[in-house]
């Protein structure tokens, strides 16, 4: 049922997206296709997540500093978030569960500009008081970018990405444990109607046990398909929010620089 349903939305959106492409300026072909995405996200994800836009702060966080702006940010509503106006937001790293870039159609530059980011926001630190935690626990803010067009065949995005990573030395670090092991920077690339790339560190996992056995050290998987792209992102985003985590904010190191005087005591 949920195969079936995904792929039928997955032609849905590919076939709404051409509504706006009659457009003369890129930003309106790209705007009104991040609401379709948005859109999906909302309807179909659990409401212990909320779905924004805006960038993302950390305690040592500055005014008025270069920081990313992310098309999609998913983050848990039970978390504050600073308004800035316009429907753009800053969300503090400890609430943020994954973003997501949206391209109309996917090339390099795009794709190297959707990495820095993601490496950005990997590094934000965050601070939590933490009890308890069941279910699968991402090692990381997730970072995806969904398109809607790109090139044929996912080894050439795979390509890309590759290449970037040895270009500027961007390693995976060396765990054992395959669900607990961090990507350095995107986790995943969806392409609607041709396929996707996916750091394979969570459970749900398309890669057989048998080539597993053999390859153990594999850290991507990549796939071509026509239909099946919206449905791994969809359980990439199921495992990463569905977990329950006795976690809450600790505020004191965002107030560090905080000093109150005319302080009198009674």
């Amino acid at each position: 049922m949920i195969k079936s349903h995904l792929e039928a939305v997955e032609e849905q959106l590919l076939v709404t997206s051409r509504i706006p492409a009659n457009s003369g300026h890129s930003l309106h072909k790209g705007t009104p296709r991040e609401a379709f995405i948005k859109e999906f996200l909302i309807n179909h994800l659990s409401e212990t997540v909320s779905i924004g836009t805006g960038e993302i702060v950390d305690c040592d966080s500055k005014p008025n500093e270069q920081r990313n702006q992310f098309d999609i940010v998913i983050y848990k509503k039970n978390y504050p978030k600073l308004d800035f106006g316009g429907g753009v937001s800053g969300f503090l790293a400890e609430s943020v569960v994954a973003t997501i870039e949206v391209k109309s159609t996917l090339d390099n530059p795009g794709l190297i500009q959707s990495i820095n980011a993601a490496r950005n926001a990997k590094i934000l630190k965050q601070n939590l008081n933490r009890s308890f935690s069941t279910g699968w626990l991402p090692p990381s803010i997730m970072n995806y970018v969904v398109a809607y067009d790109g090139p044929a065949q996912m080894k050439t995005v795979f390509g890309w990405l590759g290449n970037h990573h040895i270009q500027n030395g961007i390693a995976i670090e060396d765990t054992k444990e395959r669900t607990s092991k961090k990507s350095p920077s995107l986790d995943g690339v969806f392409v609607l109607g041709k396929g996707f790339i996916k750091f394979d560190n969570s459970p749900t996992t398309n890669v057989p046990a048998e080539i597993r056995a053999q390859h153990p050290d594999i850290n991507w998987s990549i796939t071509d398909i026509e239909r099946g792209s919206l449905l791994m992102l969809f359980l990439s985003l199921l495992e990463a929010t569905n977990n329950i985590q006795g976690a809450w904010l600790n505020p004191l190191p965002y107030l560090q620089n905080v000093r109150f005087h005319n302080i009198a005591w009674a």
